[in-house]
């Protein structure tokens, strides 16, 4: 994993990331011309510099570019095969609620698949599976164009907050 070093009290200089970034941008936000976009951009002279290239990067992509990465994502709840350790990390909390919840999570985010053609995304990090539920409910009442928004600011709270841990393994 990689990480920040000071080379001075006030210069920082990233180290470690260039054997590997772009599959680990890749798994932060599944859009390879993303993650090579951000690493064309090396060195960072600090965190600040990278986190806004890769925000820069994001704003370049298009909607079937974001379409494609909210289909790599994994279902709020999904475990086994198809779910990164990041997407278990993150969804931990919401993963301890009762069976009654989870249930109605699988139920809602089928439903909501059906009706947007894509997974329901939210920073799960810290939530809980009723904070969840009551979230996706609220969000299946928007128009396909309104939630697509919803799941593109989403997906890119869910990516800085994976960019964050890069810096901090």
């Amino acid at each position: 994993m990689a990480a920040w070093s000071t080379s001075t009290a006030s210069s920082w200089c990233l180290w470690g990331l260039s054997d590997g970034l772009e599959d680990q941008l890749y798994a932060c936000l599944a859009n390879r011309r993303w993650a090579h976009a951000v690493v064309s951009q090396q060195p960072f002279v600090n965190v600040t510099r990278f986190l806004a290239v890769a925000v820069e990067a994001m704003n370049t992509l298009t909607d079937q570019e974001w379409l494609e990465a909210m289909k790599a994502h994994p279902r709020i709840g999904e475990r086994g095969g198809g779910a990164p350790d990041s997407s278990v990390r993150e969804q931990s909390h919401a993963m301890q609620s009762p069976p009654a919840t989870l249930e109605a999570l699988d139920a809602e985010n089928r439903r909501y698949e059906d009706k947007f053609g894509h997974v329901f995304l939210i920073a799960a990090s810290g939530r809980s599976g009723d904070e969840i539920l009551a979230e996706l409910r609220r969000r299946m009442s928007n128009d396909p164009a309104t939630e697509f928004t919803e799941a593109k600011r989403e997906l890119r709270k869910i990516t800085l907050l994976r960019l964050e841990k890069i810096r901090f393994p």
